[in-house]
């Protein structure tokens, strides 16, 4: 019995300890300004959301920090950037999540991440030489994956904008999408949150399929959606809902 009690006692001051870990996130202004939504925050949010067990911390952590970037949110980023290197994401992790979604949610959004990033980086005595350089060793192409990509892009909308379809080509998928510092998975994670968080859920498809055979299960992608309701809002995340269904159904078939 004593010791039924000591495991439930550790238990609940792990889970008590991995709460309150994202709560250093939120600045006390918020208790003193919205009471309520402080509250919501410590109940729902910190004490409930980030101690589910459908996607790790460190996962959370690197969704979390996506949808920030996403959303220029950028005085939340500092402390957040400090979250996910607590939470297990690399510093090569973070420098690779920018340089990517630079592509995905715009050039600005990545400089203000930077910006943001540079001084955590500095605190913890992370150099630039500790971070992946322009031309490492790229990760094995699919080359018949990508040619059904390439022909259906090429053939949709070669006569539209040839100088998108040859970049998308040479930069995104020969290049961006095969650095070895994000692994395949993590780089289709913070795509698809990217998306959400920018309220584009008609790019999912592609993505999410893509991140399902990447690695990505069915119930780490709703536990994701789950956990962006709070950070995207719930209308983006019930405007994914309908593509993350259709998705999960196609695949069961």
């Amino acid at each position: 019995m004593k010791t039924q009690i000591a495991a439930a006692s550790l238990a609940f001051l792990s889970s008590a300890a991995a709460a309150q870990e994202p709560a250093r996130t939120q600045p006390a202004a918020v208790g003193q300004v919205a009471p309520a939504l402080a509250a919501y925050a410590e109940s729902a949010l910190f004490g409930g959301e980030w101690t589910g067990e459908a996607l790790s911390m460190r996962n959370r952590a690197l969704v979390t920090f996506a949808a920030l970037l996403t959303r220029h949110e950028t005085g939340a980023l500092g402390p957040h950037i400090a979250l996910a290197l607590d939470a297990g994401v690399t510093p090569a992790e973070i420098s690779e999540t920018i340089t990517h979604l630079a592509f995905y949610t715009g050039w600005g959004n990545a400089t203000a991440s930077a910006e943001a990033a540079a001084p955590v980086f500095e605190a913890r005595g992370i150099a630039p030489d500790d971070l992946p350089g322009a031309k490492p060793d790229l990760l094995p192409l699919n080359e018949e994956a990508e040619a059904a990509r390439e022909n259906f892009v090429k053939g949709t909308y070669g006569d539209v904008s040839m100088g998108v379809v040859d970049n998308t080509r040479e930069i995104l998928f020969r290049d961006l999408w095969l650095r070895p510092d994000l692994a395949p998975r993590d780089r289709s994670l913070v795509t698809v949150a990217a998306l959400i968080a920018a309220g584009q859920p008609e790019q999912m498809t592609f993505h999410l399929n893509r991140a399902m055979d990447n690695g990505l299960t069915q119930t780490e992608a709703g536990a994701m959606l789950s956990h962006l309701a709070f950070y995207a809002g719930w209308p983006r995340v019930f405007s994914a809902l309908p593509v993350a269904k259709d998705v999960f159904e196609s695949r069961s078939e």
